[in-house]
């Protein structure tokens, strides 16, 4: 393997080494992360050029976009390059291919390789990491590349990579305030950041003052190729079996075994984005056009039906039943109860919660409030993370029971998980990985 510029034989750490010295980089730089990128892919040699770009922001559902999106074009014969985050047990989910983490021995090596080398500025942790996927990807021949943003858009270091062949945007909702902005049009005007000419857009359902920061930027970048999802268009949507069941235009009885009603929508804009894909790149799918358009559909129909991704509306147990699902903002939360309702009406459930302090808790715990039991609380192994005690106060005070515990490992050993009611874990990502990581212990 040919060395990067910058590079010093003989400079080695282990995996663990690796992985510690890039997770204790700041998160939060001194510059914008499309500025640093920018720099960090030139000084690499522009690595991403000639890699097709599917880019993806959004305030919740951009991971589960990732995930239908990877599993369709991958059924369709593609290699698939997927950068996410944040990743909730290995540090290796951030950068897939095909569904498959990349090796430690190709994360040691290549990270050793960019902890060695001086771009002139100073990357964060976020910035090392796509400069690593980026990197596998080219070396592993991929086809197209998935990229997810990690905060916002216009600023965000994804930005940096080019302009998108398909560009998806999510749900924008209230988070990350302090960043991106305290209305929904200003959070809004950061992720419009990622529309650039020339690129195909779909775009989920919106409030109307969002709607109008979009339809002024799709006018002003000249956006031809744009699809809305109208969420009247996505019929027939059943549960049954453990799996969901939905209808879209030419699509018949969709099957996935993702659970959520955001489910349905995210899993259209995968569609949706996979054939804006694919009207750009025929040279995938053989055949005339009739053989081509049965194609994508097949390979849709398949992706979609197998695309699983941990930590999203997902049950751990069933006996007792456990189910988690990274809810950290009020908009997830609201999902998280229509989904409740709507797979298991009439029941009310055994909450147990551990969030950010910067997030909009008591907004959270009101929408869970008819349907809770009570609450179990936790303090994430976060600095930023709101304390159990705190919080617990906050549910009681909403006048609902609620204990607080060290951590949900305590939960599970003192018998909080009842045989009789369906216990539910949300909130923090950082947390749902806590939970993850115990049962894969386990």
């Amino acid at each position: 393997m040919s060395l990067l510029p910058g590079e010093e034989r003989g400079t080695q750490m282990t995996y663990e080494e690796v992985v510690d010295q890039i997770n204790q980089i700041r998160r939060f730089g001194n510059l914008a992360g499309v500025e640093v990128a920018g720099r960090m892919l030139k000084a690499l040699g522009s690595p991403q050029a000639g890699i097709p770009l599917i880019h993806i922001a959004g305030t919740n559902g951009k991971g589960s976009v990732s995930a239908f999106l990877c599993a369709i074009l991958r059924e369709a014969g593609l290699r698939v390059g997927m950068f996410t985050s944040p990743h909730l047990v290995d540090f290796r989910e951030r950068i897939q291919i095909n569904g498959e983490m990349i090796s430690k021995e190709d994360t040691q090596r290549i990270g050793v390789q960019l902890l060695a080398m001086d771009f002139g500025v100073q990357p964060t942790m976020f910035d090392v990491t796509l400069a690593m996927a980026i990197l596998y990807f080219k070396e592993q021949r991929c086809d197209v590349m998935i990229l997810e943003t990690g905060l916002g858009g216009r600023l965000d270091a994804t930005n940096a990579v080019g302009v998108p062949d398909v560009t998806v945007i999510t749900k924008i909702g209230y988070d990350h305030m302090a960043v991106l902005g305290n209305t929904l049009a200003e959070i809004a005007a950061e992720k419009t950041g990622i529309i650039k000419k020339g690129t195909s857009l779909v775009l989920e359902n919106q409030e109307a003052e969002v709607m109008t920061v979009f339809e002024a930027k799709v006018r002003e970048e000249g956006i031809t190729d744009f699809r809305l999802i109208d969420p009247l268009e996505i019929k027939e949507q059943t549960y049954r079996d453990g799996r969901q069941y939905f209808s879209f235009g030419a699509y018949r009885d969709l099957s996935m075994r993702m659970l959520g009603v955001h489910q349905y929508e995210n899993a259209v804009a995968a569609l949706l984005g996979a054939e804006a894909f694919f009207r750009r790149h025929t040279e995938w799918i053989c055949g005339g056009t009739k053989e081509r358009e049965e194609g994508v559909r097949r390979a849709v129909c398949q992706g979609i039906a197998k695309t699983v991704w941990k930590g999203r509306m997902e049950i751990l147990s069933k006996k007792p039943f456990l189910l988690v699902d990274g809810a950290h903002n009020s908009n997830g939360v609201e999902a998280l109860r229509e989904s409740l309702v709507a797979l298991f009406p009439g029941e009310k459930f055994h909450f147990i919660m551990g969030v950010m302090a910067d997030k909009d808790y008591e907004t959270m715990i009101g929408e869970l409030l008819p349907l809770a039991i009570d609450f179990t609380t936790c303090t994430v192994e976060c600095e930023r993370a709101l304390q159990a005690d705190a919080l617990a106060d906050c549910i009681r005070r909403k006048g609902i029971a609620a204990a607080s515990a060290d951590d949900f490992a305590s939960c599970f050993q003192r018998g909080r998980l009842d045989e009789t009611h369906r216990t539910v874990a949300f909130g923090s990502l950082y947390f749902i990985g806590e939970i993850e990581a115990l049962f894969e212990a386990k």
